[in-house]
């Protein structure tokens, strides 16, 4: 198992070269092949009206904005064109033999998130970028449609650059199903890791296997790890993880997303809400 194909949703967003870092790194650990992706935005769904009521021609709302699209999807594949040569990455229509990254360049004219999810399926892993607080991209939608959706491993750039991508991985274990999927999908990782922390937070855990358990589990399968359990205090579970994952030189977080459901972290937080907003660090998820 490894991940030879890893798609990059690429858009216009100040975080960005972490994007591409974070894909570049991977690649170099699994020589794999990165499809750059642009999905078009196309039509809003609530069309803006123009001053006094007066509306807006359809024919030429929808020219400006695929007007937009395109020169948008021109200066993203320089950006990532460039970005390849820099790092002698050859471009290529599909991974070649050799254990070498290489990549190419896809759109998506049907607009929408759904051709993420869609496209995702095809690939081992899908990197994105982290949602910031103010700013409008990249989007929160874009990534939970990847995540729901394409039934894969999402890497999660922060908006800092990173220097390096799973040296070290905390697995943020809570007992639950959905952190045991993402330890699955993400065996490659973990295989290469040099160190493997399991950590849980006593008050952040769900009715399940210990910390200690999973840790055995990864030694049964050539992965060694430790196990660590620390108490939040009056940190919020996910507070707790970043700070922990501080404190060890984390470079790599592994994190079940979402074991309660998606609304009520809306609405009382929660631990996948906290670290999607706040994360320093690469971070792998899966559902």
């Amino acid at each position: 198992m490894s991940m030879k194909a890893i798609l990059v949703h690429v858009d216009e967003h100040d975080g960005l070269p972490s994007v591409l870092r974070c894909a570049l790194l991977a690649a170099m650990r699994f020589g794999s092949h990165m499809e750059g992706l642009f999905v078009w935005r196309g039509v809003p769904r609530m069309v803006p009206v123009a001053p006094e009521g007066a509306f807006l021609p359809a024919s030429d709302l929808v020219e400006d904005l695929e007007r937009a699209d395109r020169e948008r999807s021109t200066r993203l594949r320089q950006a990532f064109e460039t970005f390849m040569a820099e790092h002698d990455v050859p471009l290529a229509v599909s991974g070649r033999s050799e254990a070498e990254p290489s990549a190419s360049w896809s759109e998506q004219t049907v607009t929408g998130d759904d051709a993420l999810g869609t496209v995702g399926r095809l690939h081992d892993l899908i990197v994105l970028g982290r949602p910031v607080d103010g700013q409008p991209v990249p989007m929160m939608s874009a990534l939970e449609t990847a995540l729901f959706e394409s039934g894969r491993t999402l890497l999660i750039a922060p908006p800092e650059l990173p220097t390096t991508v799973g040296d070290m991985m905390v697995i943020a274990w809570n007992g639950s199903t959905e952190t045991a999927r993402t330890i699955a999908l993400a065996v490659p990782f973990l295989a290469k890791a040099k160190e493997v922390v399991v950590l849980s937070v006593e008050d952040g855990m769900v009715p399940g296997p210990s910390g200690a358990d999973i840790a055995r589990y990864l030694h049964r399968n050539d992965i060694a790890a430790a196990a660590k359990t620390i108490r939040s205090g009056d940190r919020p579970v996910g507070g707790a993880i970043l700070e922990e994952c501080g404190a060890l030189g984390c470079d790599l977080l592994l994190k079940g997303a979402y074991t309660h459901s998606r609304l009520r972290q809306m609405i009382f937080g929660g631990a996948t809400s906290h670290i999607l907003a706040k994360a320093k660090l690469p971070v792998i998820m899966a559902h």
